[in-house]
């Protein structure tokens, strides 16, 4: 074998690894064949567009006519289908004496079987979780399926001395601090090591594992500073979070394959036969995140690593480990001795094939089998295929349904629409860093429907507002989804004492002061995920995210909130690109493994990429080396940020692919121009040096944006019929946005422009410049959907203004109405001055509808525009007791040309508050108060009502 050879032979990433099979991807993202227009299909979305739900069956402890009240109470709100979601009883609600049904029962399956023929019968769909809680698992695991974890014990000595341990101390010392406890875990030690500190190779330790069963441990320490090192292996160490009964208990062992079959057999085999196909009733089976609480360990897995990366694996081990804390999160990098670089480098090596073996056996033994038994039962897949230890983004590549998540708010405590982080990417954002993960691997398989768990809510369950919502949704449209699952609706008893059974979620209940207008913000969703659906995302550059150097040097992380990660930028990198009129997409190492290089593009599917990103990329491996060489000396673009690769991946014979990496990556900068090495912004200010880069480098857009903000983002989209749509959104809750957008010629010409509605599904008919632009001013939290067509007819877009001539201020003397949801309660109270609710104290604490009642002296009533101003709330307009309408986001402005009268003119404004400034006074129920005033989580008090000023001018 020559030298070449086998380079490439001990890559581990040259040992095959199978991606998912495309060529059904492909058929099943294709198959609808659309015989509508599409603005009939937008202005009247059919169900399956619809938002769904995720709907927590709590504790289990649910009943036929219940689940059928609440399944009309969903569809009556706008939604489209549900997730039958079994978990655990909340823990502070009143079960009300309703015994649990457990899981798999006779009695929970004809309840399941009741649920979706009656949502079938509302013509709404339902998914079911598999098992309950996440991870999967249940009480019945034999002893073999359940999961496992090593973990390092690590001892500071000095010699000479006699060093004294026990079992039993090791074990205390390093039992996994998971979210939940198993009491069935068992521990075993599996290797014992004295290592020199600092350590420069193994040879500074002495391996003591013939001790490793004694239950008194007893060492001789020689001169000198050392670490006394144990690995010690869990089974069974962790339970499932929030687990029904019967489907909590030991987490599965998701490495082990025949576990994974049995599992899942068992729940197939034990519903059909008792009510048949399964694909009768559920359109998908849903597996949510793979928070795995840090599983690392099979029976065979150092077996497998000797047999995939040539050498064995045990030795390094101990010295590959760091401290972990809850779900496997690195709490300690320096835990143990400190490592020389040269051998803290082939740790790194060491460690990032370790990974990546484990990735892979997640990959075969769990995904594959997954995959494959949701095929066998002809019912789609769908899964948040993330979590620990798996690949982001090829994970997602199989699944029918790929889903991200997005929050509302999180333990960040950060504010939607108020910030923006540079510093940091996740404060501001509703969609968190694997959606893009997530999406991308849906547009390399040509899939177009991706879920999303939106909008996560464990905080602010009882302030979420609709514009609140509809703003973090956008935003997580903008991160590649097309379809929501809101997170999430509780089953409540009607009777259930108030709140209900909260498990989390922000309020969909009956109960909430704004359910009524929630189907609104379904609509919206609806329209916008009827056209999602249907289309492809345009994507014509690409970015290669530095995972597998986060992987050697920090390990894995928690997705989709890492701990930690070594190129915090690289979602600053993606937003800058579609802040500034242009699209990317992710792709990994093993996308570009399977892609071909064709006239200076990486094409993978459907989709072509004439630019690679690398951000911070350190390492790379032989193939994918050769394959950036062939597609720069095309053409392509490569731009390497912060670094250019140097290094090899995996430990065996690193030094001599470390040259090859090198050797072709000067290759690559000795091709010219189309290489480009790029210093990270300063202050990772992405946007504003994105401005002159992409200038000077002539990277493609598809639409300028005057002045790009950092609220400020848009997607492109591709008919099958080549019409085009783009999504632009104003992500900022209190500012209004002025912009020039100017498309290429390409998207506009021989097509009419259109603003399409979502919220209303109308459609205008929008004129261009003759530079085929336009000049918008965004409301805050406002979205515009324009599209591209052959449609000719139509009235044209004429936008109110948000001030005119003639304007009479209102802000003086209301009178209003105070009609308490939660008390039953009417009170008046006049206001010389309209303010912020919260700034006076007989207002703050309200909860319900507010009517503002004022009267005025109109003399010409003809074309006159009533802006309210600032709004905190839901209005409803009601002029001379008729309703103009409802606004639930951004701004407030109504047109009263065919409302008001010559003469004195009654102005009614209903407004909908939220409830959590009235739920912090409700000190003596603990439900509530575990929300809203919980230590360390206390709600702030909310700004509620009409601030205005409100304003009457013409048109």
């Amino acid at each position: 074998m020559n030298r070449r050879s086998f380079i490439k032979n001990s890559s581990l990433l040259g040992t095959g690894f199978m991606l998912a099979n495309l060529t059904e991807s492909f058929a099943y993202a294709n198959s609808f064949t659309n015989k509508e227009d599409w603005y009939s299909i937008f202005k009247n979305p059919s169900s399956q567009y619809r938002p769904f739900v995720r709907w927590w069956w709590n504790g289990d402890k649910v009943q036929a006519t219940e689940l059928s009240r609440q399944l009309r109470l969903l569809k009556d709100a706008g939604i489209g289908g549900v997730e039958i979601n079994p978990i655990a009883f909340p823990k502070r609600a009143d079960d009300m004496g309703i015994p649990s049904v457990k899981w798999l029962s006779k009695e929970w399956i004809d309840l399941v079987k009741h649920a979706a023929n009656d949502a079938k019968s509302l013509d709404m769909t339902s998914d079911l979780i598999v098992g309950s809680g996440w991870p999967f698992g249940s009480e019945d695991l034999k002893e073999e399926e359940r999961a496992q974890v090593v973990v390092l014990f690590a001892d500071k000595i000095n010699g000479p001395m006699q060093y004294e341990t026990s079992q039993f101390h090791i074990f205390d010392a390093v039992d996994p601090g998971v979210t939940d406890k198993n009491p069935m875990r068992t521990a075993e030690i599996i290797s014992l090591h004295l290592a020199k500190d600092p350590m420069d190779s193994l040879e500074n330790a002495i391996d003591f594992s013939t001790k490793k069963n004694d239950p008194s441990i007893v060492i001789q320490v020689p001169e000198g500073a050392h670490v006394f090192y144990a690995v010690v292996k869990f089974n069974a160490f962790a339970q499932v979070i929030n687990g029904a009964p019967g489907a909590s208990g030991s987490i599965l062992n998701h490495m082990d394959k025949q576990a994974v079959e049995s599992y899942l057999n068992r729940m197939s085999n034990t519903m059909e036969n008792q009510i048949g196909a399964l694909k009768s009733y559920f359109r998908a089976f849903f597996t949510d995140s793979m928070e795995l609480e840090g599983c690392n360990w099979t029976h065979d897995f150092a077996a497998e690593f000797q047999k995939r990366c040539g050498y064995d694996l045990m030795p390094f081990l101990p010295f590959i480990m760091f401290k972990v804390g809850r779900l496997g999160a690195v709490v300690d990098e320096q835990y143990g001795a400190a490592k020389s670089a040269t051998f803290k480098e082939q740790l790194n090596r060491v460690r990032f094939d370790f990974e990546y073996v484990k990735a892979c056996l997640l990959r075969e033994r769990f995904t594959e089998t997954y995959l494959a038994w949701c095929k066998k039962q002809a019912v789609k897949s769908r899964a948040q295929a993330y979590g620990r230890g798996f690949f982001p983004l090829e994970t997602s590549l199989g699944y029918d349904i790929p889903e991200g998540e997005s929050w509302t708010t999180n333990y960040l405590r950060h504010k939607l629409g108020e910030e923006m982080s540079d510093e940091d990417y996740r404060r501001g954002r509703g969609y968190t860093m694997i959606n893009k993960y997530v999406s991308s691997a849906a547009h390399l398989t040509g899939k177009r429907v991706v879920s999303c768990e939106e909008m996560t809510n464990t905080y602010l369950v009882f302030n979420a507002t609709l514009e609140l919502l509809k703003l973090g949704s956008d935003q997580s449209l903008l991160s590649g989804i097309t379809h929501s699952i809101w997170h999430g609706f509780n089953y409540s008893p009607q009777d259930a004492p108030f709140p209900g059974w909260v498990q989390y979620g922000s309020y969909y209940s009956e109960k909430n002061n704004w359910w009524n207008y929630f189907k609104y913000l379904n609509n919206y969703k609806a329209r916008l995920s009827s056209q999602l659906q249907h289309a492809d995302v345009y994507t014509d550059m690409a970015i290669l995210p530095a995972n597998y150097d986060l992987w050697a040097e920090n390990g894995v992380q928690t997705d989709p909130f890492p701990e930690k990660l070594n190129v915090p930028y690289t979602s600053l990198l993606w937003e800058a690109i579609h802040k500034t009129g242009g699209a990317v997409d992710y792709v990994t190492e093993l996308i570009l493994k399977d892609a071909s290089v064709q006239n200076g593009k990486i094409t993978y599917g459907k989709k072509a990429y004439g630019v690679l990103f690398l951000p911070g990329v350190k390492s790379l491996g032989i193939d994918t080396v050769k394959k950036l060489y062939d597609f720069v000396q095309q053409g392509g673009k490569l731009i390497c940020i912060e670094y250019v690769p140097s290094k090899s991946l995996g430990f065996k014979d690193m030094q001599a692919r470390d040259l090859e990496i090198q050797d072709w990556m000067l290759k690559i900068e000795n091709l010219g121009k189309n290489f480009v090495y790029v210093e990270k912004p300063l202050n990772n200010k992405f946007l504003e040096w994105y401005q002159a880069f992409h200038q000077a480098q002539k990277l493609p857009k598809y639409v300028t944006i005057q002045k790009p903000n950092r609220f400020f983002m848009q997607n492109r989209y591709i008919r099958d019929d080549r019409s085009e749509f783009i999504f632009f959104q104003n992500a900022h809750r209190f500012d209004s946005y002025q912009t020039y957008l100017q498309f290429d010629a390409s998207i506009s010409k021989g097509k009419q422009a259109w603003i399409w509605d979502a919220d209303t599904g109308e459609r205008w008919k929008l004129k261009l410049d003759a530079n085929h632009g336009f000049n918008y001013d965004f409301g805050p939290t406002e979205s515009l959907l324009v599209v591209f067509d052959q449609h000719k007819k139509g009235n044209p877009f004429v936008p109110l203004k948000t001030a005119g001539a003639h304007s009479i201020t209102l802000n003086d003397d209301w009178k209003l109405e105070l009609k308490h949801a939660q008390e039953k309660t009417t009170k008046s109270y006049s206001l010389s001055k309209l303010l912020d609710m919260k700034e006076d104290e007989n207002l703050r604490d309200f909860s319900g509808t507010v009517i503002y009642k004022k009267s005025i002296e109109i003399a010409d009533p003809k074309e006159l525009v009533l802006n309210l101003g600032k709004v905190f709330g839901i209005t409803d307009l009601y002029i001379n007791k008729q309703l103009v309408g409802v606004k639930w986001f951004g701004r407030r402005l109504y047109d009263l040309s065919t409302y008001l009268k010559p003469g004195k003119n009654d102005i009614e404004i209903h407004l909908t508050s939220t409830m959590g400034n009235y739920l912090k006074t409700l000190k003596d129920n603990e439900n509530v108060q575990n929300w809203v005033n919980r230590p360390g989580r206390e709600q702030e008090i909310q700004s509620m009502g009409i601030v205005g000023p409100v304003e009457l001018y013409s048109k």
